[in-house]
C-alpha cells in the first residue's frame, strides 16, 4: 500500500522556512501580544486626520507598522495550520490572528470617512506639501472612486469588525474539506492501494492505471457526497454574506461588488462567459481525441487527466527548478536568481504531500516574509507546471514588495493570475524548443492547465453567477438543487463526449474553496489570457517586452490591474485575448489529433 508521510517523516529541506518568520511559536505569541497592545495607539487619531498633513503622516506610519507586523503573524498562520490542518496549536493561532485583524480593521473604519471629509482638493495639496504623503495619490483618487459605497465611520467600524465572525464559513469549510473528511483508498487493477488525501487525489487521478484513477474518484468524490447538505449550508451562507455586504455598500449586485474594488469592468465576465460557451465545440473536439488517445469506449470523469503517453516523464524537483529558471531567462537574472535562491536555497516552498496537508497549492507570505509557497509535488510535469504556476505569484509578490510602499504592496486577483500563467506558458515554450521528446508530455501538460483554467474555472463561475443571483432573488438553493445546476453546466461543457456520473460530476463545486472568494474563479481564465498575450510579446523579443512585463509585476498595487496589464502590453477590456487564447489551445488539439 502506498501511504502518505506523516509531517514529521518530510526532509527539513522541502518543509517552509517557518524560522525565517518567527524562531519558535513562543516568539510569535510575543509578536502577536505586541501588535495587540499597539493597536490601540491607533485610536487616539480618530477624529484627528483633518489636522494637517503632518498628523496624517504620522497616522498612516504608525498604521502601516502595525500592519506589517500583523502580516508576518498571519504568514505564519497561514503556511503552519495549511501545511497540517490536524496541528490544533496553529489552528488556533490562526483563529486569534483573524480575529485580531478584524480588530484592527474596526478601529480603521473611522479613517476613509475622514479623507473623505477632508475633500480632494485639499488632500491633493497635503501631498505635493508632505513628502511622506507624496506616494498616496493613487490610494486618494482610487478613495474618491469609492466615495458612494463608503459610510460613515461607526459603519465601516461594524463592517470591519464583521470580517472575523464572517470568515467563519471559509473556516468551516477548511475544517471539514481538510481535516474531518477522510476517504476510502484508491484501488488499482493489480490490488495494489493508494491512500487518497487532500495532497494526493490530482496524483491518483493522473495514475496510468484506470481501475485507480475510477476508485480514486470515485472514494473522493464520495466523501464530499456524505456531507453534501452541510457543505451547501455552509456555502450558501457564504453567498449570503456576500449579498449583505453587497447592499450594505449600496451595489446592484454581488458581481458589481466584487469587480469594483478592482476597477475592472463587469462586461469583462460576462465577454469571458460568452467567449467560452462559444468556444466549447473545441473542448467537445478535445474530448473526442482524449476518448480516442486512451482506447476507451467511453469517457469518464476520471479519464480527463489520465496520461497520454504510456511512459509519462518524471520529474523530480530539482530539475522542475531549472527547467522553468530557464523559461523564465527572458525576465533577466535578478528574476532568475531569486528564483532559484527561493526554491533551493531559503526554502520559500512546502514541497511535498503530508498527511493533513490541505487540497491545492497557493503563494502566501507579506512584505517582511519570503513569498512562500505550499503545494504536494508529485515528480510530474503537471506537478513541474504548478510550481511554476506559484512561483508566478511569488515572484509578482517578491517585486511589489521591493518595489512599493507596504500600502501598495497587495495586487489584485485579477492581475495575479496573470503571472502565475505567465510562468507556465514561459517554461513550456523553452520546453517545446529544447526538449523536443517532450513534446507530447508538453501538450499534455498544457492541457492540463487550459482544463483547469479554461474550462473547470469558467464553468464554476457560471454555476457561481447563476447561484448569487438565486439567493439575491431570495432563494436559498439546497444541496441537491446545487448538484442538479452544477451537473447541468457540466454537460454542456461535455456535448455527447464524455460520460459522467450527475452527482459526483455534481458536487464539484464542494471540491473547490475558490467559491468562498466571489467570482474569483473567472479571473483564471481571464489571467491565462492575458498571459499568453504577454508571453507572445515577451519570446518575439521585442525591445521593451520584457522591461513591460516586469514593470507590471512591480506595480503591485500602485495601478489599476487592467492598466497596468495595458501598460504591460494586453486590453483585457476587449475579448481578443481570451479569443486568442482559445486559438493557442486549439493549435494544441489540432496537434494531438494529428
Amino acid at each position: 500500500m502506498t501511504t502518505v508521510k506523516d509531517r514529521a517523516e518530510i526532509d527539513e529541506q522541502y518543509k517552509w522556512n517557518a524560522e525565517s518568520v518567527f524562531p519558535t511559536r513562543a516568539d510569535w505569541n510575543a509578536a502577536f501580544a505586541s501588535v495587540r497592545e499597539d493597536l490601540g495607539q491607533l485610536t487616539p487619531y480618530q477624529g484627528r486626520l483633518a489636522e494637517g498633513p503632518q498628523v496624517l503622516a504620522d497616522f498612516l506610519e504608525l498604521m502601516d507598522d502595525i500592519m506589517q507586523r500583523m502580516g508576518r503573524l498571519r504568514a505564519y498562520t497561514s503556511l503552519a495550520s495549511n501545511v497540517d490542518t490536524h496541528d490544533q496549536e496553529a489552528n488556533a493561532m490562526a483563529g486569534r490572528i483573524t480575529g485580531l485583524a478584524a480588530q484592527a480593521y474596526g478601529i480603521l473604519g473611522f479613517m476613509q470617512p475622514e479623507l473623505l471629509a477632508i475633500g480632494q482638493e485639499t488632500l491633493d495639496d497635503w501631498l505635493d506639501s508632505e513628502p511622506r504623503l507624496h506616494h498616496m495619490r493613487h490610494y486618494i483618487d482610487d478613495l474618491f472612486r469609492k466615495q458612494e459605497h463608503v459610510r460613515t465611520g461607526a459603519v465601516e467600524q461594524l463592517l470591519g469588525m464583521l470580517q472575523d465572525p464572517f470568515r467563519a464559513t471559509y473556516a468551516v469549510y477548511e475544517m471539514l474539506a481538510n481535516t474531518d473528511l477522510t476517504f476510502e483508498d484508491a484501488v488499482g487493477a493489480d490490488g495494489e492501494t493508494v491512500e487518497v488525501t487532500q495532497s494526493t487525489i490530482r496524483q491518483v487521478l493522473q495514475s496510468p492505471d484506470r481501475e485507480m484513477r475510477r476508485t480514486g474518484y470515485m472514494h473522493y468524490t464520495d466523501g464530499f457526497l456524505r456531507f453534501r447538505h452541510t457543505f451547501a449550508a455552509n456555502y450558501i451562507a457564504a453567498v449570503k454574506q456576500a449579498a449583505f455586504r453587497m447592499r450594505a455598500r449600496g451595489h446592484e449586485s454581488t458581481l458589481a461588488a466584487a469587480l469594483f474594488g478592482q476597477n475592472v469592468p463587469e462586461e469583462v465576465f460576462h465577454s469571458l462567459i460568452e467567449t467560452f460557451k462559444a468556444n466549447l465545440p473545441v473542448w467537445h473536439r478535445y474530448w473526442r481525441i482524449r476518448r480516442e488517445a486512451l482506447g476507451v469506449d467511453e469517457l469518464h470523469w476520471y479519464d480527463q487527466w489520465a496520461p497520454l503517453t504510456g511512459d509519462p516523464p518524471q520529474v523530480p524537483y530539482e530539475e522542475a527548478v531549472e527547467w522553468i529558471a530557464s523559461g523564465m531567462a527572458p525576465l533577466g537574472d535578478h528574476y532568475v536568481s531569486t528564483l532559484r535562491r527561493g526554491t533551493l536555497e531559503d526554502r520559500w516552498v512546502d514541497v511535498y504531500p503530508n498527511r493533513g496537508k490541505r487540497l491545492g497549492a497557493f503563494s502566501s507570505g507579506a512584505p517582511v516574509t519570503y513569498p512562500f509557497i505550499m503545494m504536494s509535488y508529485g515528480d510530474t510535469m503537471q506537478a513541474m507546471s504548478t510550481l511554476a504556476h506559484e512561483l508566478g505569484h511569488s515572484l509578482h509578490s517578491y517585486l511589489a514588495w521591493e518595489n512599493q510602499p507596504a500600502i501598495y504592496a497587495r495586487y489584485s486577483m485579477f492581475a495575479a493570475e496573470v503571472a502565475s500563467n505567465f510562468n507556465q506558458a514561459m517554461t513550456r515554450a523553452w520546453l517545446l524548443e529544447n526538449r523536443p521528446d517532450l513534446r507530447l508530455a508538453v501538450i499534455e501538460e498544457a492541457m492540463y492547465n487550459f482544463h483547469r483554467y479554461f474550462f473547470i474555472m469558467p464553468t464554476l463561475a457560471r454555476f457561481e453567477y447563476e447561484v448569487h443571483g438565486r439567493v439575491m432573488a431570495g432563494d436559498s438553493p439546497n444541496a441537491d438543487e446545487l448538484i442538479a445546476l452544477m451537473a447541468d453546466l457540466f454537460a454542456e461543457g461535455f456535448g455527447d463526449e464524455l460520460a459522467f456520473d450527475r452527482e459526483r460530476t455534481g458536487i464539484t463545486w464542494a471540491t473547490f474553496q475558490h467559491l468562498y472568494v466571489p467570482f474569483y474563479t473567472f479571473q483564471y481564465a481571464t489571467g491565462i489570457s492575458a498571459a499568453h498575450a504577454l508571453s507572445r510579446r515577451v519570446l518575439a523579443g521585442g525591445p521593451d517586452a520584457a522591461a513591460d512585463y516586469l514593470a507590471f509585476l512591480k506595480a503591485g498595487g500602485s495601478m489599476y490591474p487592467v492598466d497596468a496589464l495595458q501598460m504591460a502590453g494586453v486590453d483585457m477590456r476587449t475579448p481578443d485575448p481570451v479569443e486568442t487564447t482559445f486559438g493557442i489551445m486549439a493549435s494544441y488539439v489540432d496537434e494531438l489529433a494529428g
